[in-house]
């Protein structure tokens, strides 16, 4: 009887947080405990962002390792708050490793400070606009760090937050990325077989993110204009930064990593067709861009949001000696003939959404140093890249977004600052025009 109910609220805890497309939450191998490492101190966990993501990270962070337990949170709205620490709670069937006083459940813009100043190891779940800053004040405080993609939402934010990655790495401290293809075993594999050359030198590829769109938050009466875009941020570059950036940047960073760089350019085009309404703010419904690698790499992004087309989220990249699908796991020849194909283990693998936790506290009861920020931020910027192209309808290199003054995201906010894009008198928000709209430089 209580692993049936344990099991209820597993399933519960999926649904209230929304995780339940990603697969945050599936079956996970057993984790060793990491007792008696470091006198087997207790590790105090702080949450800032408390929506689906940030929820899920804490269930991978307090199964990761026995002795860590949360203590305090942070959001601008308390309701996500209360919701979050709910589903947590109810997901592990009481309290035992959740030892959040009311007095730590921090609301406001700045209650990420609040939050932080509790912890040892800080999760950063907020939306991403707010990533640099709040990463600059857990490195500044000495904390591990686990931070979803992507770190920024323009290359003021990047250069933010490659400083505090330099910073992270001489103070020692371990910071995870969610970009969670890294730390899965078919992605490690295929990867190491790609590195030995298996396929040759990768000279082109593919890369996509096509599916019907994401939720929409609707505005609601008596909701002031900041709230009402904090609600629904996924559709305002400066706390989102289009589709492009927020979902599609893992598909671009599986391209740098197979590749070994970092793209030099990008072109491309975008625009909306279908998602046009009022409550879909200012992003596009479709980016197509080329990235162009010093190598001569050109590598072919797609992302959509349209429904009823064709979805596909995969990597497929051509080598001088074959080629390797990473959806299906398939290394072929020039011939089409199959060389490898990763066997499938039906549902028995590690999550990789649990493993980089894993990880995460295994390295820092080991002393050991895991420093994902620079990587992250480079493919944050590769992303960033591709919609500077897209909406400007120019080519953009690496220097001229690295070094672009273009700042979306305000360096502070709290509830009287006026939001950076404002919808017109019929409720219509700025859409970016190719060919029109510029950055500065």
């Amino acid at each position: 009887m209580k692993n049936s109910i344990k099991e209820k609220n597993r399933r519960n805890f999926i649904k209230q947080t929304t995780l339940a497309t990603t697969g945050i939450l599936s079956a996970s191998m057993p984790v060793k405990s990491f007792a008696n490492v470091l006198d087997n101190k207790k590790l105090k966990l702080a949450l800032v962002g408390c929506g689906g993501r940030g929820s899920g990270a804490v269930v991978n962070a307090l199964t990761a390792d026995d002795q860590v337990e949360l203590v305090s949170m942070a959001d601008v709205f308390k309701d996500r708050v209360d919701s979050s620490l709910k589903a947590i709670i109810d997901h592990f069937d009481g309290t035992k490793k959740i030892k959040v006083k009311d007095k730590n459940k921090f609301i406001g813009f700045d209650a990420y400070k609040n939050a932080i100043d509790e912890a040892d190891v800080v999760i950063l779940a907020t939306p991403p606009g707010f990533r640099p800053y709040h990463f600059e004040y857990a490195v500044n405080q000495d904390k591990h760090v686990f931070m979803e993609k992507p770190l920024a939402t323009d290359p003021v934010g990047i250069r933010k937050v490659m400083d505090m990655a330099r910073v992270a790495k001489e103070k020692r401290l371990n910071v995870v990325v969610g970009l969670q293809r890294h730390y899965e075993k078919k992605y490690l594999t295929l990867f190491k077989k790609v590195a030995q050359g298996d396929i040759g030198k990768i000279t082109s590829g593919q890369v996509y993110w096509n599916d019907g769109g994401v939720w929409v938050k609707q505005r609601q009466s008596g909701q002031s204009e900041l709230e009402y875009q904090m609600r629904n941020w996924y559709y305002f570059n400066w706390i989102c930064g289009d589709h492009i950036l927020e979902q599609h940047i893992h598909n671009i960073d599986v391209a740098n990593w197979f590749i070994g760089s970092y793209p030099k350019s990008a072109q491309g085009m975008g625009g909306r067709q279908t998602r046009t309404g009022k409550e879909y703010g200012e992003i596009f419904d479709h980016h197509y861009v080329e990235f162009n690698y010093n190598n001569g790499a050109v590598i072919s992004s797609q992302c959509r949001h349209q429904k009823g087309c064709d979805s596909r989220v995969d990597e497929v990249f051509q080598g001088t000696k074959g080629s390797v699908e990473l959806g299906k796991g398939l290394l072929s020849d020039l011939n089409g003939k199959v060389i490898y194909q990763y066997p499938s283990k039906l549902g028995q693998e590690a999550n990789p959404y649990q493993v980089e936790h894993d990880e995460l506290f295994k390295s820092i009861r080991n002393n050991g140093l895991i420093s994902d920020a620079e990587n992250g931020a480079k493919s944050t910027l590769s992303a960033i890249m591709g919609r500077m192209a897209t909406y400007t309808g120019r080519t953009v290199t690496w220097e001229e977004a690295l070094n672009s003054n273009h700042q979306l995201m305000p360096a502070y906010i709290d509830w009287s600052t006026t939001p950076p894009s404002l919808p017109d008198e019929n409720g219509f928000y700025p859409i970016p025009i190719p060919g029109v709209t510029k950055y500065s430089t």
